[in-house]
């Protein structure tokens, strides 16, 4: 039985998924043409209240439930990864951490331009010698007079060469670290000392840019800190829950998305006078990823329906990010499989697919990351 997160969104999902083949899916087409995000993206993710979908509405934001901004993500994600990246920008941790932390002014300051999408932000954390391992962090943030100075480097930052503000993890007490030791910084592009010193295009859509963002004797003032100067990797944990949910989201619909199409490819072609959809070793590879979408789906609404009822969701956060990321993967390696050389040319969306889900198993904690977390659970 198909499960849905709730009669209402179910009720909702039809009118998304119109606009998103409708409207949304033309624009995809020109992002795999151009290798850029066009701002009509934007336009049209703004016109339908996507942008900025979990922040508060005063602030802005759209107000929205979890279970709501999920389901978003599902269904865009069935067009392209890039739609899903719009979405986490203006809900994500930089967003998400000022309305939750923020100073009055810095909620004045960023928020609605973040929540409409005018401003872009990033999250500054991932550095050459560390990314999950918090505690190896070497950027660090010195008191100055009327202020921080920061130095270090980070890379590999989702959109940093494109953002207008950048939550910036740096080392404030080398003792403590990540046991309070760490700030949050929002230092704002043009910051005399901070730079983009290089662009990275990933192994996706040429869309999907990296940045290395480097910081010289950057001195920031003090209400550039984001709540106290210790609390700067709790404010980052405090988003993991709706990061890696909404992580899993987007892996369910890209992969519902990559089993229709291998379905209708499979009743098209024939092959020594019969269809694919005839022969069991296609039915077979069809029928595994359909049931793995579905428990992926129903784990993943489960565990929604949990954290949206203020329950702790625990270590089943970690448990969705990890079977989902890694059941997109097998289901885009049939969806291949099934297209033959169609899915492995450019230009066609099954070999476009297959790039861009790989990014799942490593950005928002590695599978490897989730595993450990799982397991400490597991042994305690």
């Amino acid at each position: 039985m198909r499960t849905e997160p709730s009669p209402e969104l179910a009720e909702l999902r039809p009118a998304i998924r119109r606009f998103v083949e409708e409207k949304l899916e033309p624009v995809a087409q020109e992002i795999d043409r151009s290798g850029a995000i066009p701002e009509q993206a934007w336009t049209l993710m703004r016109e339908q209240g996507w942008l900025g979908m979990l922040l508060p509405p005063e602030e802005g934001g759209g107000g929205a439930d979890l279970l709501t901004y999920c389901l978003v993500m599902e269904e865009v994600a069935r067009s392209h990864r890039c739609f899903t990246l719009l979405l986490d920008a203006t809900s994500g941790l930089t967003p998400m951490g000022i309305a939750r932390h923020g100073s009055p002014a810095q909620k004045a300051r960023w928020l609605k331009g973040l929540a409409d999408g005018t401003l872009r932000a990033a999250f500054g954390l991932t550095e050459p010698e560390a990314g999950s391992d918090a505690a190896a962090l070497r950027t660090r943030a010195e008191r100055v007079d009327g202020g921080w100075k920061i130095n270090g480097r980070k890379h590999w930052i989702s959109g940093g060469h494109a953002a207008d503000v950048v939550m910036v993890m740096a080392v404030t007490d080398p003792e403590k670290r990540a046991r309070g030791g760490i700030g949050a910084f929002l230092v704002e592009k043009g910051t005399p000392g901070f730079e983009v010193t290089r662009v990275d295009t990933t192994i996706g859509s040429e869309a999907i840019k990296l940045g290395e963002l480097t910081f010289t004797d950057c001195v920031v003032p003090d209400d550039a800190l984001l709540g106290d100067p210790g609390k700067g990797f709790a404010i980052a944990m405090g988003s993991l829950t709706s990061g890696r949910l909404g992580v899993s989201a987007a892996c369910v619909g890209a992969a519902d998305r990559l089993n229709a199409m291998s379905a209708d490819h499979a009743k098209q072609r024939v092959t020594f006078g019969q269809k694919l959809s005839e022969r069991q070793a296609i039915q077979w590879m069809l029928a595994d990823s359909a049931t793995e979408i579905e428990v992926a789906r129903a784990f993943l609404y489960e565990t929604l329906r949990k954290a949206s009822s203020g329950e702790d969701p625990g270590v089943a956060t970690s448990m969705c990010k990890l079977f989902c990321s890694e059941m997109v993967g097998r289901v885009a390696d049939r969806a291949v499989q099934v297209h033959g050389g169609t899915g492995l040319v450019r230009g066609f969306p099954v070999e476009r697919f297959y790039r861009d889900i790989r990014h799942y198993r490593v950005g928002e904690g590695t599978s490897e990351i989730q595993r450990m977390l799982i397991a400490r659970e597991v042994l305690r």
